[in-house]
């Protein structure tokens, strides 16, 4: 659908949950035709970002206050998840783009209103690479470095960049914050994105020389840990009093859902067709097949479910104003660690079954194969990172990893 034609039909209603997510539904056929410009180009579309800010889907998560919907964070997930099965890249940059209302409504209020005063539909790229080089000056911080994978950069006017803050002179202990800096405190160097997957999410390197961040534009980490942000002061409602890691860490592991979703509906189209030119063998005769796409899809499912229950506990926890439990925080981000591999890992097991059919980049099953092992890179999709805490909650000790 045109971008007009959307903006016509969207403007001045608050969508339900339900529309937005048939919105995402329908959007699938546009970007698997859009997909392979999306890889080539190392971008999403300037037109498919138009598409989703006319559906309204960077307004899920945003505060009301700014023009948001402030829904339950399981819509969010569903529309990802629609838009990755479209094309992954997509949805992998839908998820981090789109998530970063959340931790901006976290901010001081005088940023939030920096960034969403004048125009509530601007968007804000990141990367919490801790490699900035910070020293404290009067009323903030001078911050220089060069950040890699800024997805979706290219199409947003602010970036929230990760860097920990030495100690002061007065023996207060280094910290981790997050920095929200304008576009015209940063350079993004668009050559620097060459992968094998998730081409398409313009994940470009972002480069800072000694710029001022007011102490305002900072987010400390223990603040989202404790959920104790200056901007619950004023975003109120039960949503923002979620842990913030809580939201991020699904964000870049629920896009493997949708692109495992593309995987298994190619896997099933290619299966009616191939027969082998060597053995003479049917697949849609093949048991071993047939097993592995059947277990694709079963223990898909049942991570979504758990996904889904998920922030429905969590949630109820804040809804009710109850502090939730660190041992469900362990384990939930644990979770999450596990999807991208195991999703990858079964879809590995239906791609090797299909012989020569499964080596051409022509092959649908190909592209979002690649993506599911690039997703795997992300440091929040190591379960590896999350093992210890996840077992050390069980025992009552306190986290070594406090982004949970």
């Amino acid at each position: 659908m045109a971008t007009a034609a959307l903006q016509a039909e969207h403007s001045g209603s608050v969508p339900t949950s339900e529309e937005l997510i048939s919105r995402a539904r329908a959007m699938i056929p546009v970007l698997k035709e859009r997909a392979r410009d999306c890889v080539r180009n190392r971008n999403v579309p300037a037109e498919t970002i138009a598409e989703m800010q006319a559906a309204g889907f960077f307004k899920i998560v945003q505060p009301k206050r700014w023009g948001g919907y402030e829904m339950h964070p399981n819509v969010f997930f569903e529309v990802q998840k629609a838009l990755a099965e479209g094309c992954m890249s997509t949805g992998w940059m839908y998820g981090v783009v789109g998530c970063h209302p959340y931790e901006l409504a976290l901010f001081h209020d005088k940023a939030q209103e920096e960034v969403w005063g004048g125009n509530p539909d601007m968007l804000v790229s990141s990367t919490y690479q801790p490699v900035g080089k910070v020293t404290h000056v009067e009323g903030g911080f001078r911050l220089s470095g060069r950040w890699g994978f800024s997805t979706g950069s290219s199409h947003c006017g602010w970036v929230l960049l990760g860097a920990f803050c030495p100690p002061k002179d007065d023996g207060t202990p280094a910290e981790m914050r997050t920095f929200l800096l304008p576009r015209s405190d940063y350079a993004i160097d668009e050559d620097a994105w060459h992968v094998f997957g998730l081409q398409g999410t313009g994940s470009h390197d972002i480069i800072v020389d000694d710029v001022f961040v007011p102490d305002y534009r900072t987010h400390r980490s223990i603040d989202g840990f404790l959920c104790k942000n200056p901007g619950q002061e004023v975003n109120t409602g039960p949503l923002y009093r979620l842990p913030w890691a809580q939201v991020f860490v699904r964000s870049v592991s629920t896009a493997a859902f949708g692109g495992a979703q593309a995987a298994i509906n190619a896997a099933m189209a290619i299966m009616q067709s191939r027969v082998s030119t060597n053995t003479g063998k049917a697949s849609k005769d093949d048991p071993i097949l047939h097993a592995a796409i059947a277990r694709a899809v079963a223990e898909k499912r049942e991570m979504e479910i758990t996904l889904r229950l998920t922030f429905e506990d969590l949630m109820g926890y804040a809804e009710r104003g109850e502090d939730i439990p660190m041992e469900k925080r362990a384990f939930y981000t644990y979770q999450s660690a596990t999807v991208v591999r195991r999703l990858a890992g079964l879809i590995d097991d239906v791609v090797q079954l299909f012989g020569g059919r499964a080596i051409y980049t022509s092959s649908d099953i190909i592209q979002p194969w690649l993506d599911l092992h690039a997703g795997r890179a992300h440091v929040a999709n190591d379960p590896g990172n999350r093992t210890s805490d996840a077992v050390n909650a069980m025992l009552g000790q306190a986290p070594l990893n406090p982004f949970l």
